[in-house]
Protein backbone atom coordinates (compact mmCIF):
# COMPACT_ATOMS: atom_id res chain seq x y z
CA UNK A 1 0.00 0.00 0.00
CA UNK A 2 1.30 3.84 -0.83
CA UNK A 3 1.22 6.00 1.17
CA UNK A 4 -1.60 9.27 0.54
CA UNK A 5 0.71 12.23 -0.21
CA UNK A 6 0.06 15.02 2.69
CA UNK A 7 -0.41 17.79 0.30
CA UNK A 8 -2.00 21.25 1.69
CA UNK A 9 -5.19 22.20 -0.53
CA UNK A 10 -4.11 25.19 -0.32
CA UNK A 11 -1.23 26.34 -2.39
CA UNK A 12 -0.80 29.99 -1.48
CA UNK A 13 -1.82 31.89 1.53
CA UNK A 14 -1.27 35.69 1.75
CA UNK A 15 -3.07 37.16 4.94
CA UNK A 16 -6.84 37.17 3.22
CA UNK A 17 -5.71 35.83 0.06
CA UNK A 18 -5.80 32.36 -0.36
CA UNK A 19 -5.64 30.03 -3.41
CA UNK A 20 -5.87 26.47 -3.73
CA UNK A 21 -4.11 23.93 -5.92
CA UNK A 22 -7.77 23.34 -7.30
CA UNK A 23 -7.88 26.84 -8.91
CA UNK A 24 -4.50 26.68 -9.95
CA UNK A 25 -5.22 23.54 -11.68
CA UNK A 26 -7.87 25.61 -13.69
CA UNK A 27 -5.21 28.08 -14.64
CA UNK A 28 -2.47 25.86 -15.72
CA UNK A 29 -5.80 23.89 -17.96
CA UNK A 30 -6.51 27.46 -19.33
CA UNK A 31 -2.68 28.59 -20.18
CA UNK A 32 -2.42 24.80 -21.99
CA UNK A 33 -5.57 25.52 -24.29
CA UNK A 34 -4.26 28.92 -24.84
CA UNK A 35 -0.01 27.92 -26.03
CA UNK A 36 -1.81 25.03 -27.90
CA UNK A 37 -4.47 26.88 -29.58
CA UNK A 38 -2.17 29.52 -30.77
CA UNK A 39 -0.23 27.16 -32.58
CA UNK A 40 -2.86 25.88 -34.96
CA UNK A 41 -5.12 28.94 -35.31
CA UNK A 42 -4.35 29.92 -38.51
CA UNK A 43 -5.86 26.19 -39.60
CA UNK A 44 -9.34 27.61 -39.18
CA UNK A 45 -9.02 31.11 -40.00
CA UNK A 46 -8.55 32.14 -36.71
CA UNK A 47 -5.52 34.72 -35.10
CA UNK A 48 -3.60 34.31 -31.92
CA UNK A 49 -5.33 36.89 -30.28
CA UNK A 50 -8.80 34.97 -31.05
CA UNK A 51 -7.66 31.70 -29.17
CA UNK A 52 -7.45 34.07 -25.87
CA UNK A 53 -11.32 35.98 -27.20
CA UNK A 54 -12.29 32.05 -27.48
CA UNK A 55 -10.77 30.92 -23.93
CA UNK A 56 -12.51 33.61 -22.83
CA UNK A 57 -15.80 32.07 -23.65
CA UNK A 58 -14.53 29.07 -22.96
CA UNK A 59 -13.58 29.86 -19.02
CA UNK A 60 -17.22 31.25 -18.49
CA UNK A 61 -18.57 28.45 -20.33
CA UNK A 62 -16.72 26.21 -18.19
CA UNK A 63 -16.75 28.05 -14.66
CA UNK A 64 -20.81 28.17 -15.05
CA UNK A 65 -21.61 25.14 -16.26
CA UNK A 66 -19.58 22.73 -14.45
CA UNK A 67 -20.58 24.65 -11.11
CA UNK A 68 -24.21 24.46 -12.08
CA UNK A 69 -23.96 21.30 -13.58
CA UNK A 70 -22.44 19.48 -10.02
CA UNK A 71 -25.41 21.43 -8.29
CA UNK A 72 -28.19 20.00 -10.53
CA UNK A 73 -26.78 16.75 -11.32
CA UNK A 74 -25.02 16.36 -7.29
CA UNK A 75 -26.36 18.53 -5.25
CA UNK A 76 -29.92 19.70 -5.64
CA UNK A 77 -31.05 19.54 -2.40
CA UNK A 78 -28.13 21.27 -0.71
CA UNK A 79 -28.95 23.65 -3.42
CA UNK A 80 -32.44 24.49 -2.08
CA UNK A 81 -31.21 24.58 1.84
CA UNK A 82 -28.64 26.80 1.08
CA UNK A 83 -28.78 28.81 -2.58
CA UNK A 84 -25.34 30.71 -1.71
CA UNK A 85 -23.68 26.84 -1.66
CA UNK A 86 -23.82 27.12 -4.95
CA UNK A 87 -21.14 30.16 -5.11
CA UNK A 88 -18.82 28.13 -3.22
CA UNK A 89 -16.81 25.98 -5.62
CA UNK A 90 -14.42 25.07 -3.70
CA UNK A 91 -17.08 22.93 -1.79
CA UNK A 92 -18.43 19.98 -3.89
CA UNK A 93 -16.41 21.23 -6.84
CA UNK A 94 -17.24 21.06 -10.85
CA UNK A 95 -19.46 18.82 -13.02
CA UNK A 96 -17.33 17.71 -16.15
CA UNK A 97 -20.65 17.57 -17.62
CA UNK A 98 -22.07 20.53 -16.93
CA UNK A 99 -18.73 22.15 -17.82
CA UNK A 100 -19.24 20.27 -21.28
CA UNK A 101 -22.47 21.63 -21.96
CA UNK A 102 -21.54 25.47 -21.16
CA UNK A 103 -18.04 25.17 -23.37
CA UNK A 104 -20.49 23.85 -26.17
CA UNK A 105 -22.86 26.90 -25.89
CA UNK A 106 -19.90 29.11 -25.23
CA UNK A 107 -18.67 27.55 -28.65
CA UNK A 108 -21.71 28.61 -30.44
CA UNK A 109 -21.75 31.59 -29.96
CA UNK A 110 -17.67 32.05 -30.60
CA UNK A 111 -18.79 30.79 -33.80
CA UNK A 112 -21.75 32.21 -35.31
CA UNK A 113 -19.29 35.76 -34.27
CA UNK A 114 -16.71 34.65 -36.41
CA UNK A 115 -18.49 33.12 -39.09
CA UNK A 116 -17.60 29.32 -38.09
CA UNK A 117 -19.45 26.05 -38.78
CA UNK A 118 -19.86 24.44 -35.14
CA UNK A 119 -17.99 21.51 -35.59
CA UNK A 120 -15.17 23.22 -37.21
CA UNK A 121 -14.64 25.21 -33.85
CA UNK A 122 -15.18 22.20 -31.56
CA UNK A 123 -12.46 20.01 -33.68
CA UNK A 124 -10.37 22.93 -33.33
CA UNK A 125 -11.00 22.65 -29.27
CA UNK A 126 -11.36 19.56 -28.52
CA UNK A 127 -7.46 17.99 -28.51
CA UNK A 128 -6.72 21.58 -26.57
CA UNK A 129 -8.89 20.43 -23.67
CA UNK A 130 -7.31 17.06 -22.17
CA UNK A 131 -4.60 18.93 -20.58
CA UNK A 132 -7.04 20.85 -18.08
CA UNK A 133 -9.33 17.49 -17.34
CA UNK A 134 -5.99 16.04 -16.01
CA UNK A 135 -4.71 19.04 -14.14
CA UNK A 136 -8.54 19.23 -12.74
CA UNK A 137 -8.39 15.19 -11.86
CA UNK A 138 -4.63 16.17 -9.74
CA UNK A 139 -6.77 19.14 -7.84
CA UNK A 140 -9.37 16.49 -6.66
CA UNK A 141 -6.38 14.39 -5.33
CA UNK A 142 -4.83 16.99 -3.80
CA UNK A 143 -8.36 17.80 -2.01
CA UNK A 144 -8.85 14.51 -1.13
CA UNK A 145 -11.63 13.82 -3.41
CA UNK A 146 -13.20 11.22 -5.96
CA UNK A 147 -11.72 8.45 -3.39
CA UNK A 148 -11.64 4.94 -5.12
CA UNK A 149 -13.09 1.51 -3.80
CA UNK A 150 -11.41 -0.54 -1.65
CA UNK A 151 -8.70 -2.73 -3.54
CA UNK A 152 -5.75 -5.34 -2.69
CA UNK A 153 -3.94 -3.83 -5.22
CA UNK A 154 0.12 -2.77 -4.34
CA UNK A 155 -0.81 1.04 -5.61
CA UNK A 156 -3.80 1.74 -2.81
CA UNK A 157 -3.92 4.25 -0.70
CA UNK A 158 -5.95 4.89 2.45
CA UNK A 159 -7.80 7.90 2.00
CA UNK A 160 -7.92 11.01 4.94
CA UNK A 161 -10.81 10.29 7.01
CA UNK A 162 -11.67 7.20 5.41
CA UNK A 163 -9.86 4.10 7.82
CA UNK A 164 -7.26 2.34 7.00
CA UNK A 165 -8.54 -0.24 3.98
CA UNK A 166 -6.50 0.93 1.02
CA UNK A 167 -8.59 2.29 -2.16
CA UNK A 168 -7.65 3.04 -5.81
CA UNK A 169 -6.24 6.63 -6.27
CA UNK A 170 -9.46 6.55 -9.07
CA UNK A 171 -8.59 10.94 -9.69
CA UNK A 172 -5.12 9.43 -10.30
CA UNK A 173 -6.53 7.13 -12.86
CA UNK A 174 -8.84 9.71 -14.84
CA UNK A 175 -5.50 12.39 -14.90
CA UNK A 176 -4.10 9.15 -16.96
CA UNK A 177 -7.08 8.55 -19.17
CA UNK A 178 -8.85 11.54 -19.31
CA UNK A 179 -5.79 13.82 -19.60
CA UNK A 180 -2.53 12.63 -20.36
CA UNK A 181 -3.74 9.74 -22.87
CA UNK A 182 -6.59 11.57 -24.51
CA UNK A 183 -4.76 14.40 -25.39
CA UNK A 184 -1.77 12.45 -26.92
CA UNK A 185 -4.77 10.59 -28.80
CA UNK A 186 -6.36 13.68 -30.29
CA UNK A 187 -3.50 16.08 -30.51
CA UNK A 188 -1.96 12.94 -33.09
CA UNK A 189 -4.63 12.32 -34.90
CA UNK A 190 -5.86 15.86 -35.79
CA UNK A 191 -2.55 16.42 -36.89
CA UNK A 192 -3.74 15.87 -40.45
CA UNK A 193 -7.02 17.20 -41.62
CA UNK A 194 -9.89 15.10 -41.09
CA UNK A 195 -13.65 15.18 -41.56
CA UNK A 196 -15.60 17.88 -39.79
CA UNK A 197 -16.70 16.43 -36.86
CA UNK A 198 -14.44 13.68 -36.67
CA UNK A 199 -12.34 15.07 -33.67
CA UNK A 200 -15.05 15.95 -31.61
CA UNK A 201 -16.91 12.47 -31.84
CA UNK A 202 -13.89 11.12 -30.88
CA UNK A 203 -13.75 13.18 -27.56
CA UNK A 204 -16.85 12.56 -26.56
CA UNK A 205 -16.38 8.50 -27.20
CA UNK A 206 -12.73 8.07 -25.42
CA UNK A 207 -13.71 10.32 -22.89
CA UNK A 208 -16.94 9.06 -21.92
CA UNK A 209 -15.26 5.13 -22.20
CA UNK A 210 -12.68 6.12 -19.95
CA UNK A 211 -15.00 7.68 -17.32
CA UNK A 212 -17.07 4.86 -17.36
CA UNK A 213 -14.13 2.48 -17.23
CA UNK A 214 -13.22 4.25 -13.78
CA UNK A 215 -16.68 4.91 -12.44
CA UNK A 216 -15.96 0.63 -11.31
CA UNK A 217 -13.29 1.39 -9.34
CA UNK A 218 -14.78 5.37 -7.75
CA UNK A 219 -16.77 5.68 -5.03
CA UNK A 220 -20.00 7.04 -5.94
CA UNK A 221 -21.14 9.95 -4.37
CA UNK A 222 -22.43 9.45 -0.78
CA UNK A 223 -25.69 11.29 -0.66
CA UNK A 224 -26.72 9.42 -4.23
CA UNK A 225 -25.21 5.89 -4.16
CA UNK A 226 -25.20 3.52 -6.95
CA UNK A 227 -28.97 3.83 -9.41
CA UNK A 228 -29.63 1.24 -10.53
CA UNK A 229 -28.55 -2.86 -10.02
CA UNK A 230 -26.12 -1.88 -6.65
CA UNK A 231 -22.95 -0.83 -9.28
CA UNK A 232 -24.89 1.55 -11.68
CA UNK A 233 -23.48 5.33 -10.79
CA UNK A 234 -24.84 9.03 -11.74
CA UNK A 235 -21.28 9.11 -14.01
CA UNK A 236 -22.13 6.11 -15.71
CA UNK A 237 -25.51 7.50 -16.56
CA UNK A 238 -24.12 10.99 -17.52
CA UNK A 239 -21.69 9.08 -19.46
CA UNK A 240 -23.61 6.78 -21.69
CA UNK A 241 -25.54 9.55 -23.82
CA UNK A 242 -21.96 11.13 -24.88
CA UNK A 243 -20.15 7.90 -26.16
CA UNK A 244 -23.76 7.53 -27.98
CA UNK A 245 -22.92 11.17 -29.38
CA UNK A 246 -19.39 10.30 -29.99
CA UNK A 247 -20.76 7.11 -32.42
CA UNK A 248 -23.46 9.01 -34.10
CA UNK A 249 -20.97 12.21 -34.96
CA UNK A 250 -18.13 9.96 -35.92
CA UNK A 251 -20.70 8.31 -38.56
CA UNK A 252 -21.88 11.40 -39.49
CA UNK A 253 -18.61 12.63 -39.82
CA UNK A 254 -17.92 10.41 -43.32
CA UNK A 255 -20.28 12.85 -45.29
CA UNK A 256 -18.99 15.70 -43.96
CA UNK A 257 -15.92 17.63 -46.03
CA UNK A 258 -12.18 17.54 -44.60
CA UNK A 259 -10.88 21.03 -44.39
CA UNK A 260 -9.28 23.31 -41.98
CA UNK A 261 -10.02 26.55 -44.23
CA UNK A 262 -12.80 29.32 -42.96
CA UNK A 263 -16.30 28.28 -43.95
CA UNK A 264 -19.37 29.18 -43.14
CA UNK A 265 -21.55 26.71 -42.42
Amino acid sequence: MLSYPDIDPVAIQLGPLTVHWYGLMYVIGFVAAWWLGRRRAARIGLTRDDVGDLLFYGAIGVVAGGRLGYVLFYGIERLLDNPLWLFQVWDGGMSFHGGLIGVLLAAWLFARKHGLAFFQLTDFVAPLVPIGLGAGRIGNFINHELPGRVTELPWGMAFPGMGPAPRHPSSLYEALLEGVLLFAILWFVSARPRARGMISGLFLLLYGVFRFAVEFVRLPDAHIGFIAFGWVTMGMLLTLPMIAAGVALIAWSRSQPVDFSPSKG
